[in-house]
């Protein structure tokens, strides 16, 4: 009886000392997005010379806000760039969209680049490929094809690009839209993802997602380029490991990556979300245990049973202030990452992130269950460590 005993206390207190650590993971992050984002003393004048950038611009398909997301590249203030669209298919709508931009404005450095090359199974990178090798300024931006840049965004991560730095990327977030769906694209992004990253950022662990990300070029080719990173489906983590492993830096620029996608859906980003989840769990596999635990719900229970047995605290009325206080929390970091008025009202952020928190458990354990990704029309299986195998082939017209 002595040995349960003692396993029950000994969960309890792990329980409870991991909650205390979430904690503090919320007021880390809390202060230091107050410091870090949309900081305008980032934009200071320069006596040095502004380095060229290379930005590739992978595109599939076509979406409401395509052209207005990549006319917004063309006007940014920033000296010496050039602009690397990348199509894999020459039948692809997005062909049509680049060459009115790039009739419109001749004066900005830009290309088109069609057919793609195949380097690994990765079909970013494959896509990105041919852009890459052309690429003539010594650092590359990668940015997705939903981003919306402001005039500054270029400017404010290259004042980030320091001497011991070799990557820049932007914390995920999201442009005012309309309806539920997007309402709950901007609590996540603004708050459990914002979280992870700014504390990650602080106590520079790799968290990084390159939806937006500048890089020194020259890193990467030492390492045989782009196609080096073929073979895993989260190239981007790959990416940053890489430098992390050669004593460079990594972090995240004052301003937030503005996704603006034109479709919007609940479904499509729930996908999203459990494809994520599964590279997590095969590049990290500790996060099977942690990332649940990280979860309010999740955490919350374990740590009202292990307050009652340690304290003899009533674990309902725990529960109940434990969810209040992350909720208030969750409320003012979002409100940090959004820096201005929000475009909806408490009981929408209520109803989107009672939403989040209550389903993220189970998209979690849908990911485990069913371990294979679908990207698009492909079919993905990985293996430890995160290399990707195809298991469905592109079908070939």
């Amino acid at each position: 009886m002595a040995p349960m005993i003692y396993t029950l206390y000994g969960f309890a207190i792990f329980f409870f000392i991991f909650w205390c650590g979430l904690w503090l993971l919320h007021l880390i992050a809390i202060v230091y997005g107050k410091w870090k984002l949309h900081n305008r003393d980032t934009l200071t004048p320069r006596e040095v010379p502004y380095a060229g950038v290379s930005i590739i611009k992978p595109l599939v398909g076509v979406d409401p806000n395509l052209f207005v997301n990549l006319e917004t590249f063309f006007t940014m203030n920033y000296p010496k760039y050039e602009l690397l669209f990348c199509i894999e298919n020459e039948s692809d709508p997005a062909v049509m969209i680049v060459k009115k931009l790039l009739d419109k404005y001749p004066e900005v450095d830009s290309s088109l680049f069609i057919g793609g090359c195949e380097v690994g199974v990765n079909p970013k990178i494959n896509n990105m490929q041919p852009g890459y090798a052309c690429a003539k300024h010594e650092y590359i931006l990668i940015s997705d094809s939903g981003i919306r840049m402001k005039e500054d965004t270029l400017l404010d991560m290259m004042h980030h690009m320091r001497d011991d730095v070799a990557l820049v990327h932007q914390l995920p977030f999201t442009c005012d839209r309309d309806g539920f769906a997007a309402t709950f694209e901007k609590v996540f992004f603004g708050t459990v993802q914002a979280r992870i990253y700014l504390a990650a950022d602080l106590l520079r662990i790799n968290c990084h997602t390159g939806m937006s990300a500048l890089m020194r070029k020259q890193l990467l080719d030492d390492v045989g380029g782009l196609r080096a990173f073929g073979c895993y489906l989260a190239e981007d983590f790959f990416m940053a490991k890489s430098f992390t492993d050669r004593g460079w830096r990594i972090c995240i620029s004052s301003q937030p990556a503005w996704q603006n996608a034109g479709l919007c859906e609940v479904t499509s980003f729930q996908a999203r979300l459990t494809r994520w989840a599964k590279l997590r769990v095969a590049m990290l596999p500790p996060t099977i245990i942690l990332e649940p635990l990280s979860e309010c719900m999740v955490i919350g229970m374990c740590a009202s049973w292990a307050a009652s047995l340690l304290f003899g605290w009533d674990s309902v009325v725990f529960y109940m202030i434990h969810i209040l206080l992350w909720f208030l929390l969750d409320w003012i970091l979002l409100s940090i990452v959004q820096n201005g008025a929000l475009t909806f009202n408490k009981f929408d952020f209520v109803v989107a992130w009672m939403f989040r928190e209550c389903s993220s458990p189970y998209l979690f354990l849908h990911a485990l269950w069913d371990p294979t990704i679908r990207w698009r029309s492909r079919v993905f299986k990985l293996a430890w460590g995160g290399i990707a195998k195809e298991l469905k082939s592109r079908i070939k017209y």
